[in-house]
């Protein structure tokens, strides 16, 4: 199978290993390419551990999906890759940019998920999503980040070291959103100060 053929295949319905699978490597590829700006596969390949042909397909799918283009080159089969740029938003900081490209990733899973859960095996066709508001002050905000973290450093290892997971382990999202909320610009009030 040649890389042409890995990258016209069409999209099928996956497993969720497959869909989870798909995320870490687009996800390391983003940040490979936040971190050293322009790559090819072969490059990424010898980087992240993965094949130059799987790294290749998910390259032209982020590039498809508008989360990458091809860096100006002098010809030849190389082709490198760099994070889009985006116009209206290349004053923001590249951290900024890699985020919106992270929530992007993020989103997308998501909308799998509750496309498709009723494929996952019984015991995993629930989630545990919730969202709350709270009124907190930035130094709270930030003792509340602090703890969300401490709580989930007990299970970040589990990634590199697979001998670390328990039996039934599955890769699960974790997604924590902590940004103050911004009163509506329509309507003139400033509801950070309404109690």
């Amino acid at each position: 199978m040649t890389e042409d053929d890995l990258n016209s295949q069409p999209d099928q319905t996956r497993d969720t290993g497959d869909e989870l699978r798909e995320h870490e490597v687009r996800t390391a590829l983003l940040d490979l390419l936040a971190e050293v700006g322009t790559v090819t596969a072969t490059e990424a390949a010898a980087e992240l551990g993965y094949s130059s042909g799987l790294c290749s397909f998910h390259l032209r799918q982020l590039a498809r999906h508008g989360h990458i283009e091809e860096a100006p080159h002098n010809g030849g089969r190389a082709r490198p890759w760099r994070l889009r740029q985006h116009t209206p938003t290349a004053t923001a900081p590249a951290e900024d940019q890699f985020g919106d490209l992270a929530r992007g990733l993020e989103d997308e899973s998501w909308q799998r998920w509750l496309a498709q859960r009723d494929q996952a095996p019984a015991e995993w066709r629930h989630d545990e999503a919730f969202s709350a508001v709270a009124y907190l002050t930035p130094e709270e905000m930030s003792r509340l980040a602090d703890t969300i973290r401490r709580a989930l450093a007990p299970y970040q290892d589990r990634e590199q070291r697979p001998l670390a997971r328990p039996d039934g382990a599955r890769p699960v999202a974790l997604i924590t959103r902590l940004f103050p909320l911004l009163p509506h610009a329509t309507d003139g009030t400033d509801q950070t100060d309404q109690g």
